[in-house]
């Protein structure tokens, strides 16, 4: 027989948040906290028969409400007023234990939990198909980025190495021109001193 669910709330960030889970550790990983919330004392199971009745309608899916309000729980809640939020956070209390005459259970109602828990199991398949797909886009998004990355190193690395190869030829031009100069200044050295020459010749 599958397990009975049961209803959990807590609060995170501006909300109250609720669900009908199989038991505590569920109704955590649905929250997604990295801690235990139950036994640091800001997770309860809840007693109050309209928010177990909200929950159950939607077993596995995560309620909400603007944190320290009465407001019906739902899938999207509006952020929490300036009253609400007037009190700083305590923890909450747990639920008094009710003692009730134990029943066996009727066909109904082990139909009802079976179709219940089966809703919860869709939802967590769900939500874990969807933190699936949420992690394969962002390892996507990664290799485009790693890629974006190299493509960059690539073409920076071509560059740089374009530029070297002008800056040697450059070098090299300026080494023949040097030497060009040096040979031209030689020659007209000598052709210098012979013009001087041939003009003092001239002039005697």
């Amino acid at each position: 027989m599958p397990r009975k669910l049961k209803t959990y709330q807590t609060s995170q960030g501006f909300y109250d948040l609720a669900i009908a889970a199989p038991s505590m550790k569920a109704a955590l990983e649905a929250w997604g906290a990295s801690s235990n919330l139950f036994h640091q004392g800001f997770a309860k199971e809840v007693d109050d028969e309209d928010i177990i009745a909200t929950t159950m309608e939607k077993p596995g899916v995560v309620l909400q409400r603007p944190v320290g309000s009465s407001k019906a729980f739902s899938e999207h809640s509006g952020l929490p007023t300036i009253e609400s939020l007037g009190s700083p956070a305590t923890k909450i209390k747990e639920p008094r234990k009710k003692t009730k005459p134990s029943a066996k259970p009727t066909k109904t109602g082990e139909q009802q939990a079976r179709k219940a828990a089966l809703a919860f199991e869709q939802e967590r398949q769900r939500r874990e198909k969807q933190r699936q797909k949420e992690e394969a886009a962002a390892a996507k998004a990664r290799e485009r980025r790693r890629a974006a990355l190299e493509k960059a190193e690539a073409a920076l690395e071509s560059a740089e190495q374009g530029h070297e190869a002008v800056v040697a030829e450059i070098e090299k031009d300026r080494a023949a021109v040097e030497r060009r100069a040096d040979a031209e200044q030689e020659r007209w050295e000598k052709v210098r001193v012979r013009l001087r020459a041939a003009l003092r010749e001239a002039g005697e």
